[in-house]
Order: structure tokens, then C-alpha cells, then sequence
């Protein structure tokens, strides 16, 4: 099985994530912050992976030390749980719909890191979620992973719907990408490693 294994702590987190590609038996995600929670979740089920996510950090101060390093953590577990990447698709897209919006994301594990993020995110807080951090995890884990990822909310109102209808979307996209196609002989690469 495809598996990776972090343990982050700094002096403002302390994380530990396990992410398996491979069988998605157990979701158990607590950061202290539950719409984040929400969204690891929508990430993972939708994604068909396994995460395991426990993180304290300084909610006393704001959300966004926990959020950004938690996108930090997972994006490592990726890299670590991909290996070589041999075999795998590479490539993942996913448009998802959630009532009146609709969010598209596109990745590629090509081993370069960039990030196009488009979302206008007019509720600036739900709970106790900053919703501007949203763009601060999704880049903390295409650069710690290594893949472009580009993110669009091509339209819709509610801010609740924008956010998760992301997360579902990278979960679905990333699903793609980290499939295994027994018709590929090595890496996806004209470069032979990516």
C-alpha cells in the first residue's frame, strides 16, 4: 500500500497525518477547527483515502498556523506515499457542483510546484475558519507536494458551498491523478522522473 507518515510540531503546531491512496477504511480528522475538519473529510471520502489527522496549534491566536501546516503535512504524506510515482496516471480533473456553484480543480504531479487559486470567498469566516486561509492550504500542500494545482470556483454564492465544493473537487482530482494504469511501463514522463 501506498502510505505516507508525518510528524510536524513547531512551536506554533503539533500535527501528525497518516494518508493511505490505497484503501480508505479510516477517516479520523481533528485540528480543533470544524469546518476544516468538515472539508478533510469531504477530501478524503470523495477522494477514497485514507487520512488520519491530529493536530493542535494556537486557535488562541487565529486558524491559520494549524490550516496552513496541516496543508503542509499532507502535502509531504502525498510525495512520501507516491514514491517513484510509477505507473500513475499523473494527470486528474474534477468539476463538482454543490446546489447553485460549481468549483473545478485540475492537478499534475509533475514534481514542480505551482498553484492557481480563483475564488472569490465573500463570507469571511465560518465558525471559527478564517475563509481566507482556504488559499494558504492549498498552496502549503501543491508546494510541499510538488504538483500544479489549479482551483476555480467558476461561479455560485455561498461561500460554505465554494469551499467544500474545492475540497471535493481536490480530493476527486488528486483520486485521478494517483491512479495506477498497468499500461504504463515507469514514470509518465518524457524526462523519465518526475
Amino acid at each position: 500500500m501506498r502510505i505516507g507518515e508525518v510528524k510536524r510540531v513547531t512551536k506554533e503546531t503539533q500535527i501528525t497525518l497518516s494518508l493511505n491512496l490505497d484503501n480508505y477504511d479510516t477517516i479520523d480528522i481533528n485540528t480543533g477547527i470544524g469546518f476544516f475538519d468538515h472539508m478533510l473529510d469531504a477530501f478524503a471520502r470523495h477522494g477514497r483515502f485514507g487520512l488520519v489527522v491530529q493536530a493542535t496549534g494556537d486557535l488562541g491566536v487565529d486558524p491559520h498556523h494549524t490550516t496552513e501546516d496541516v496543508g503542509i503535512a499532507l502535502g509531504l504524506a502525498l510525495k512520501q506515499a507516491l514514491g517513484d510515482k510509477a505507473g500513475i496516471e499523473r494527470f486528474g480533473a474534477a468539476m463538482i457542483p454543490l446546489d447553485e456553484t460549481l468549483s473545478r480543480v485540475v492537478i499534475d504531479l509533475s514534481g514542480r510546484a505551482y498553484l492557481v487559486f480563483e475564488a472569490e470567498l465573500t463570507n469571511p469566516r465560518l465558525g471559527e475558519y478564517d475563509t481566507e486561509v482556504t488559499e494558504d492550504f492549498f498552496q502549503a500542500f501543491a508546494f510541499n507536494a510538488e504538483l500544479n494545482c489549479h482551483a476555480a470556483v467558476l461561479y455560485g454564492r455561498n461561500t460554505h458551498h465554494k469551499i467544500e465544493t474545492l475540497f471535493k473537487a481536490l480530493g476527486r482530482a488528486l483520486r485521478a491523478a494517483v491512479s495506477i494504469n498497468e499500461q504504463i511501463k515507469g514514470v509518465p514522463s518524457t524526462k523519465g522522473v518526475i
